[in-house]
């Protein structure tokens, strides 16, 4: 089994997604102790889908994140770039118009999309600001983006004992409950290498976005950071 590093290799990152696609969310919920539900539908909720939009999701994975958009009745695009995700994807959501695609260069046109997001998948691009370019890029002007992603709580308290739980706990349950154990120990690892909530604020306007705003969840475990296309 592969472990990505966090130099974050394409090839690898992909493999190690492979491996974990068939328990990926089961484990999830798991090892975040029921809250990535309550992530998504405050994902859900930021990026506000109707009947008529299209929205991209990208990192998307087995598409759990992808149901509640079509449900609101949008059209909705699950993309990612491991295809063992795609292929589990796919025999759970038949219906969802899966596709293939690197978060830098996206198989998309420029304006395609009315909101884009990504949750829990920034992270492991290679290239942050590009990637947030290339979303701007498919985003007609005056659309939104959504990105939920694993930040650092604001509570220096919670902030050690979170710590303390990635590197200690979360390897031990991810023996559990996992089929590639290994991945969740880049998991903690990329965590903690990655910016805290203005840093990637930053990171958005710098990638051409306006409007940026962020708020906590779970007290600053996770960030939702949301922005405007200019």
């Amino acid at each position: 089994m592969i472990r990505a590093q966090l130099d974050k290799q394409p090839h690898d990152v992909a493999a190690m997604f492979d491996d974990v696609a068939e328990r990926y969310d089961i484990t999830n919920d798991v090892l975040s102790l029921g809250q990535t539900r309550a992530w998504r539908r405050a994902v859900v909720d930021a990026v506000g889908a109707r009947t008529g939009q299209r929205i991209l999701d990208l990192a998307a994975g087995t598409g759990t994140s992808s149901v509640p958009f079509r449900d609101a009745g949008a059209t909705v695009v699950p993309c990612d770039f491991s295809l063992g995700m795609l292929q589990v994807g796919k025999r759970r959501q038949a219906a969802l118009p899966f596709v293939a695609g690197d978060a830098l260069r996206l198989p998309f046109a420029d304006g395609t999309f009315d909101a884009v997001t990504i949750s829990f998948g920034l992270r492991n691009v290679q290239q942050t600001e590009l990637a947030l370019s290339e979303l701007a890029r498919v985003t007609r002007p005056g659309g939104r983006l959504v990105v939920c992603e694993f930040s650092h709580p604001s509570w220096r308290p919670w902030r050690v004992l979170y710590s303390q739980y990635l590197m200690r706990l979360l390897p031990v349950v991810a023996r559990r409950v996992s089929s590639s154990p290994d991945s969740y120990v880049y998991l903690a690892e990329s965590i903690q290498a990655w910016p805290d909530q203005s840093g990637l604020a930053g990171v958005l306007r710098q990638a051409g976005w306006d409007d940026v705003a962020y708020r906590n969840l779970a007290g600053g475990i996770v960030a939702l950071h949301r922005a405007v296309r200019p």
